[in-house]
């Protein structure tokens, strides 16, 4: 067993744990009260989906960094998008369900849709497995920032949450 490839695939779910924890405590009252557009996913598609995703992009990650020659080698550029755009992913949830700060959150996706199509590309010139493992991710993104921005758009920058008879 490769320790460094169930590291880097692991290493995504660190932000996600925390996040979840934030998400489930706003999804009931707040997220549920606020408009939403009817083509969004169901609530109960999200868990499934990221945890597919943190593990393609985090054994993407040890992907590269094992042809790319670690952080010494060609590598080293692609790793620090990686890390940057793992930070803007763990960055979205505080902002969106904890702060509710919808513009600021569309502000953090966007920036991280851009930086997953850069770095899925960097991946994709060291190892063309990690890079296509980027296509459903950046696919997803792109769903999550248009979510984002119609959730905005309907709500405008911090709604309260509260049920509309209020």
């Amino acid at each position: 067993m490769d320790l460094k490839a169930v590291g880097a695939t692991l290493l995504p779910f660190v932000g996600a744990i925390p996040g979840s924890m934030i998400t489930r405590k706003n999804i009931k009252g707040w997220y549920e009260n606020i408009k939403k557009p009817e083509w969004r996913p169901p609530n109960w598609a999200f868990g499934p989906v990221w945890t597919g995703l943190y593990a393609g992009m985090g054994y993407a990650s040890y992907l590269v960094y094992k042809d790319g020659e670690g952080f010494n080698g060609p590598a080293a550029g692609p790793l620090l998008l990686y890390g940057s755009q793992l930070a803007l992913n763990w960055a979205w949830t505080p902002v969106f369900f904890g702060l509710h700060k919808l513009k600021g959150a569309f502000a953090v996706i966007s920036a991280l849709w851009a930086n997953v199509a850069i770095c899925g590309i960097s991946f994709y010139n060291i190892n063309k497995t990690a890079g296509l493992l980027f296509a459903p991710y950046l696919a997803w993104v792109s769903l999550a920032t248009a979510l984002s921005y119609s959730i905005w758009k309907k709500n405008g920058d911090n709604p309260d949450g509260k049920p509309a008879n209020q």
